[in-house]
């Protein structure tokens, strides 16, 4: 069993490493009187003058073992145990004194002691230590055990382990989910040259053709034209970086530009459906399409009866329905309708066909209202005219930006709408929500 020589007030006590844990055994002082608890000045005083006699004992002995060497040509076993046994007592009582001092030192500083007591500090502290110290004649042995209770605290602490913990850390940026864009995929798209986009749109039609006799007057038709003009309109956002990140980085610079691009074709999704035309703003579709009116009465008509019926109105106007914009929430109450057996009317646990419904595809999206429907001949009846495609751009033009090592990422497009046939759009609810 390995023990150490500590000093303490009113007599000699051995830290002994066993498997019990650190142990403290104080042993009875030598007649002196028991005194109550010292401070750490005092102890340290105590603990040097022992240091001191104990550091000339052990010089003595290494004379004495030198003397042997030259004079036998080897030191005695009992010289050479006793060397052991004052190196070893020294460097106890050294380690000790070192401890006291820089509790001493502390002190004078105006320091807090840590949040956890030393070893020592617990030692003399100990309630049992302090009885076997009060005692006017000591006798016996008095056992003191600290056992260190490994935690996760950071601090400087017996047993704080907490800096051996390293964080798990997930390469790359966990993003928020993107919404799938779909309605510009519906429309017919285009280019433009300018900021002004003009067609010309028959308006009224006439048409008064009809049977003629031999040389008998042809009658007249009339057809009736309309200018219609619309700008092009920008949408536009931009964030701010250092320098010092995007190029410390690699990857923040894309995944801003990739964010910054889908900010836009998520604004630009909301424009194309439901712009107001007012400002800024796109004049979208819903707000031009026709207004639905059933051309034929059903009793108590389905959720698919009402879109079958907005397919039939687009086909009377002469210009035949080629998708539905839902709200996902109604599609998915299309989906679960079921018959007077339980049976799914249209939808497929067990499919993965594409959303369709009477043959046209069924284009879903959050910026569609709930309760709310658009079908309507897509292609023939809209067109998107980009002007600028979406980009993004980095710039330090700014003055303050530039001595600041700030980095300007813009990201902008710049489009147009032209709606050529409102009729060609049936816009209306279900009748579910009041």
């Amino acid at each position: 069993m390995n023990h150490r020589t500590m000093i303490a007030a009113g007599g000699i006590a051995w830290l002994v490493a066993s498997r019990f844990g650190n142990r403290i055994c104080f042993e009875a002082p030598d007649g002196r009187g028991g005194g109550g608890t010292k401070t750490a000045a005092e102890l340290a005083a105590e603990v040097k003058a022992t240091f001191d006699k104990a550091l000339d004992e052990t010089k003595t002995i290494a004379e004495k073992a030198l003397t042997e060497a030259k004079e036998n040509g080897k030191v005695a076993s009992a010289t050479k145990e006793k060397a052991d046994e004052a190196l070893l007592k020294m460097n106890a009582i050294g380690e000790q004194l070192a401890e006291l001092e820089q509790k001493v030192a502390r002190g004078q500083q105006g320091g807090k002691d840590d949040a956890q007591k030393s070893l020592g500090q617990q030692f003399v502290e100990d309630d049992k230590v302090k009885s076997f110290i009060g005692q006017t004649q000591p006798r016996g042995r008095v056992d003191f055990q600290m056992k260190a209770t490994i935690t996760s605290d950071t601090s400087d602490s017996a047993g704080a382990a907490g800096d051996l913990v390293s964080p798990t850390r997930l390469q790359g940026i966990v993003a928020p989910p993107d919404r799938r864009m779909t309605v510009r995929d519906l429309i017919t798209p285009g280019r433009m040259d300018g900021n002004a986009l003009e067609y010309v749109k028959e308006t009224g039609f006439t048409n008064n053709a009809a049977p003629v006799a031999e040389t008998a007057k042809k009658p007249q038709s009339d057809i009736k034209f309309d200018l219609v003009s619309t700008t092009a309109k920008v949408i536009a956002h931009y964030a701010k970086a250092s320098r010092q990140i995007l190029d410390d980085v690699s990857q923040l610079a894309s995944y801003i530009d990739g964010r910054l691009r889908y900010g836009l074709a998520y604004k630009e999704e909301a424009q194309l459906l439901n712009g107001d035309g007012t400002g800024q703003n796109l004049l979208g579709i819903v707000p031009q399409a026709s207004a639905f009116a059933a051309p034929i009465t059903l009793d108590t008509p389905t959720s698919i009866d009402v879109l079958r019926l907005a397919m039939l109105q687009a086909a009377l106007a002469e210009l035949p329905a080629t998708g539905h914009v839902l709200n996902p929430i109604d599609w998915a109450w299309i989906e679960t309708l079921k018959d007077g057996e339980g049976r799914y009317i249209i939808g497929n646990p067990q499919g993965n066909i594409a959303p369709s419904l009477w043959g046209l595809p069924v284009v879903t999206t959050q910026a569609m209202t709930v309760d709310k429907y658009l079908t309507g001949a897509f292609r023939m009846g809209a067109q998107v005219f980009d002007r600028w495609l979406a980009r993004v751009e980095i710039a330090t033009e700014n003055e303050d930006d530039f001595v600041k090592n700030l980095l300007t990422m813009l990201c902008e497009e710049r489009l147009a709408l032209a709606v050529y046939r409102p009729e060609a759009f049936i816009y209306g609810d279900f009748g579910r929500v009041t």
